[in-house]
């Protein structure tokens, strides 16, 4: 079986290809992986290293020849918004949520998701939900797995996280109340005040200090 060691990025290869291995965007995330081709040619792909394959890229193979890779079509939806301001502002939101996202020149691709749909309309901008290739920007996080299941408004969460101010976090929980036990001259801690109903058994302070007065006066008693 021949084995695809390397990929040609997309542009950088000619010719006519051996075969052709049509995947959708979860599928072209791999490192190792027997394929076939359409048309029949088998070969394992057998990377060092799991890369996101993009549309027109080629899998050269040990003899010399290219698999060209084919973007599957998908469910997507295309979000237009009313001027190009009002585009940046949804793109803006979708990057804030780390979801993949494709850049057209009057338009933005993500997958399917009704959540993100109702928060786009909200913003103003209209969706048509289609079906075509699905390429996403690579950008800084190009080699980065596919994002899946994200944890979006499907959970009433608000993941504006770029926008947090200092983090006031109470971690209680994580033992810090145990740790401040007893220490009450810790930063931000009340001062404890010993006396009645406090809870404390005094009795061997007010005793040791009463002896150490007596000596003290050299009128400790036999």
């Amino acid at each position: 079986m021949q084995h695809a060691h390397s990929v040609r990025p997309a542009g950088s290869w000619s010719g006519e290809p051996a075969d052709t291995i049509v995947l959708d965007y979860d599928d072209r995330y791999r490192r190792r992986m027997a394929m076939t081709g359409v048309r029949g040619l088998s070969f394992l792909l057998d990377l060092p290293e799991a890369v996101m394959l993009r549309a027109g890229d080629g899998l050269a193979l040990d003899d010399g020849r290219i698999v060209e890779v084919v973007a599957a079509p998908e469910q997507l939806s295309e979000i237009r918004g009313a001027d190009a301001a009002a585009l940046v502002r949804v793109a803006w939101h979708l990057g804030n949520r780390h979801l993949p996202t494709e850049l057209m020149k009057k338009s933005l691709r993500i997958r399917r998701d009704p959540v993100i749909e109702d928060m786009a309309r909200r913003l103003g901008a209209s969706v048509v939900a289609i079906e075509a290739p699905f390429n996403p920007e690579g950008g800084a996080y190009v080699a980065a797995a596919p994002v899946h299941g994200h944890d979006h408004d499907h959970h009433g969460h608000d993941h504006d996280h770029h926008d947090h101010g200092p983090h006031d976090h109470d971690h209680a929980h994580h033992g810090d109340a145990h740790h401040r036990h007893g220490d009450h001259q810790s930063v931000g801690a009340e001062p404890h005040t010993h006396g009645p109903g406090c809870g404390h058994d005094h009795d061997h302070d007010h005793e040791a200090s009463h002896d150490s007065d007596r000596e003290a006066h050299g009128s400790a008693k036999p």
